[in-house]
Order: C-alpha cells, then structure tokens, then sequence
C-alpha cells in the first residue's frame, strides 16, 4: 500500500484516478503473501503494473520472476557467494557478526532478488556454523 501511495503521490493523483485497481493491487499482495515473489521483486512488479496496467501474476509469470524455492539451488548461490567473500566469511567466523548481513546481501544479488531471504539466512547460518 505504501507503494501505491508513494506512486499517487509522485504523480499527483487520487486514489479514484489510480491506475491500479484493489482487485490488482490484492493479486500483488496474494504473490508476496504466497512467497511466489519476494518484497523487492514485488516493487518491481507494482512499477510495472502501473505503467502497463498488466496483473502482477501476468508479469511475473511472462518475465520469470517467481522466487527461487529450489533448496539446492539456493545452496549453490549460498556457497558460490561463501567462496566469493572469503574474507567476510573469516571476519564472521571470527566474531564480526554484521559481516553476516553482507553475505545474505550478495546472496540475494546473485539471485537477483529472486531467493526467500529466510531460506537465504537459514541455509548461511547452517553453513556458516558447521
């Protein structure tokens, strides 16, 4: 909702003249819910709805944005982005635990946004800590 707002905002409209409809708008908010997308997908998603008045689950069904829910591959990324920062992974082994919040961050790049970022934290955590 803060979205919608904000983009009401940004163009000087009111709610009556929005180009997104609640029943638009509760799709969006179905997919987040769902965890089909991930909140940054999800504004992405809205931007495009509103410029092209598509439903979000049209978008991201024709532009793949679906999350990543694949275990494995979200293990791969986890550790492609471990090997990636060894020096990170030294600092958080050796106590510097905001080093932590790096590495889910370049997770999350490698998968361009697309991976559940509680999969994400677990899957660091275990590895991590192993």
């Amino acid at each position: 909702m803060g979205e919608l707002t904000r983009k009401m905002n940004e163009l000087g409209v009111g709610i009556e003249d929005s180009a997104i409809g609640p029943q638009s708008l509760a799709g969006l908010i179905r997919l987040v819910d769902s965890g089909t997308i991930t909140g940054p997908i999800a504004k992405d998603v809205f931007e495009k709805m509103y410029a092209s008045g598509r439903s979000a689950e049209t978008i991201v069904a024709e532009e793949g944005l679906a999350a990543m829910n694949d275990d494995a591959a979200l293990e791969a990324a986890v550790r492609e982005a471990l090997a990636a920062h060894e020096t990170a992974v030294a600092q958080y082994r050796a106590g510097k635990q905001q080093t932590f919040g790096f590495l889910v961050g370049q997770v999350m790049k490698a998968t361009r946004g697309k991976a559940n970022p509680a999969t994400v934290n677990a899957l660091l955590k275990k590895i991590l800590d192993s």
